[in-house]
């Protein structure tokens, strides 16, 4: 252990983020079985191109996971949003997922994923101090 070098960076870390998730699925896939994990992007453009809003995550095993969903500050309550949420679900349901899970903070969506069905299932104090983090889940075809 003594031979081994710890570096800890807070700079960008894409490569390694590309090597962590390459190196978990592995392990996922052979402890599951389950090969099957595909991500998920949908985005909104405006007529001139620019990205207006967007949502991204991935699918797995049944199960759909948005890690993020974003709406330009002058589009939001339009729609786009719950659009976005829309076509991420449709897209779940058509590679066979029965539940979406995500995580919002207290400052953030919590009424807006909790209008579209979505019910919070854990909720962590203090993340960060002073808000909350929860976690929501939504079964779909029901």
């Amino acid at each position: 252990m003594r031979s081994l070098k710890v570096l800890v960076d807070d700079g960008e870390v894409e490569d390694l983020n590309g090597f962590l998730d390459e190196r978990l699925s592995a392990f996922n896939v052979a402890a599951t079985g389950i090969g099957d994990a595909a991500p998920l992007h949908a985005e909104v453009r405006d007529e001139a191109g620019a990205i207006v809003g967007a949502v991204s995550g991935h699918t797995w095993g049944g199960c759909c996971k948005i890690a993020m969903l974003w709406v330009h500050e002058d589009r939001r309550r339009l729609g786009i949003g719950r659009t976005l949420m829309t076509a991420a679900e449709a897209e779940a349901v058509r590679r066979g997922c029965g539940l979406v899970t995500l995580s919002t903070h207290t400052f953030q969506a919590p009424e807006f994923y909790a209008r579209l069905g979505y019910e919070p299932v854990a909720t962590i104090a203090d993340y960060p101090k002073g808000y909350a983090k929860i976690y929501f889940l939504k079964r779909l075809g029901a």
